[in-house]
């Protein structure tokens, strides 16, 4: 930051400075071969350069550290600290100094000061020092409001500021999908870009789940007996490039079985994003709870618990439903009906009472069929009758299932 001296005369002095990690030095090697018209010159010179790493002249990376030469860019979840320093220029002792440090965002204005006293006294060519930290957390202007009062010899009361603009910028861009799968589970997936000009590591990106559900981390692998994440060992986000990230949330127990409860839950958690930039500086991110589109299942909701992958053709095998009564008012009384389609026949009693199912609660029905038809054949035909309001839901396309030849399933 570059300060100027205020118009009128002061007897003390502000100087701030963002404080910042330096940068490894950089050179470009110039080289030539053996026999061009330079010869060895440009080698021997890079050899002499200090900056240059010995034995490997020709890299540009190099073994000094460079400071910051500007501001820099100041990105949301990183920590803003400054170097304030207030230097006596005169030749006079100046008593009760106070500085104060305000940070004024968009929406609110906050006190950096490790300090609120007022220091005593001064003497010529002293300085009062004093270094602020800011995690930042809105992006948009930012403006450092650096005050100084003081009371001269004469008893004069002498009070001067400086302000100080910069902007903050978004570091990633994050986008969410979700997806409900009819066990009640829902899939996260999250696309993480790095907007930044510069590489990241990628310290920690988990999902906080709300109270209703457990998360499940799906970015790792299990080889050889370990657990490796699926981004391989160096979790290097380069500038502007894009990361998938993927989480399964469950109803916790207690709130499983209640069908009401989890329809209308729409708050699924909040996302945690840790990383590292040059020299290991640490920038943190939370983002805002997120939200799905609660899936409408309607008043009654028929699910699949268990059914086999494959079966044989022409072969009985067995299916477990859920119906889960969605309503949080209405007890329903429940016929099924079974209905043959051209490749799934039932096996059992249809229109058979089912009985009362009262509001939020389910019951699980074992049900026995057959496929006439090989291929992928979908499982329908269900329907349930609510006797009280004469209403029939209808349930086709429940799940698929892959009907093989009784002798192709023997040799396998």
């Amino acid at each position: 930051m570059d300060v100027n001296q205020p118009k009128q005369e002061h007897l003390l002095a502000l100087k701030v400075m963002r404080l910042t990690k330096p940068t490894l030095f950089t050179n470009i090697p110039v080289t030539c071969e053996e026999r061009d018209l330079p010869g060895n010159l440009f080698n021997q010179l890079m050899k002499d350069d200090p900056s240059t790493v010995k034995g490997a002249e020709a890299l540009m990376l190099g073994e000094m550290l460079t400071l910051p030469q500007n501001f820099g860019n100041i990105f949301l979840g990183e920590t803003f600290s400054s170097y304030i320093s207030v230097h006596n220029d005169s030749n006079q002792v100046v008593k009760d100094i106070l500085v104060k440090a305000d940070l004024q965002t968009s929406s609110q204005r906050l006190n950096l000061s490790a300090s609120t006293a007022a220091v005593a006294e001064l003497k010529p060519d002293c300085c009062i020092d004093d270094v602020i930290h800011h995690e930042v957390k809105e992006i948009g202007t930012h403006i450092l409001v650096c005050a100084v009062s003081y009371t001269t010899q004469t008893g004069e009361k002498m009070y001067f500021r400086k302000f100080f603009k910069f902007q903050v910028l978004k570091p990633l861009d994050v986008k969410t999908k979700f997806y409900n799968a009819e066990t009640d589970e829902v899939f996260l997936e999250a696309q993480i870009q790095n907007i930044t000009t510069s590489p990241m590591f990628m310290e920690k990106v988990s999902l906080e789940p709300s109270i209703m559900y457990n998360v499940a981390e799906l970015n790792t692998v299990d080889s050889a007996g370990k657990s490796e994440s699926t981004f391989g060992s160096r979790t290097y986000l380069q500038p502007m490039d894009t990361r998938q990230y993927l989480y399964c949330l469950k109803p916790k127990q207690e709130f499983a079985e209640k069908a009401g409860v989890i329809k209308g839950v729409t708050v699924i958690g909040k996302l945690d994003i840790v990383w590292k930039t040059n020299l290991g500086e640490r920038g943190r991110l939370q983002t805002s709870q997120l939200q799905r589109m609660a899936p409408g299942y309607g008043d009654v909701r028929l699910s699949l618990e268990t059914i086999p992958d494959t079966v044989n053709l022409e072969e009985p095998f067995d299916i477990t439903c859920k119906i889960t009564n969605c309503s949080s008012e209405r007890t329903m009384d429940l016929v099924l009906e079974m209905c043959n389609t051209n490749s799934i026949h039932w096996c059992g009693v249809s229109g058979r009472q089912l009985g009362k199912l009262h509001p939020s609660s389910s019951l699980r029905l074992a049900l026995t069929l057959l496929s006439s038809v090989q291929g992928l054949q979908s499982v329908s035909g269900l329907r349930l009758t609510d006797t009280f309001l004469k209403r029939t839901y209808e349930y086709d396309d429940i799940a698929q299932v892959c009907v093989v030849s009784s002798k192709i399933k023997q040799e396998s």
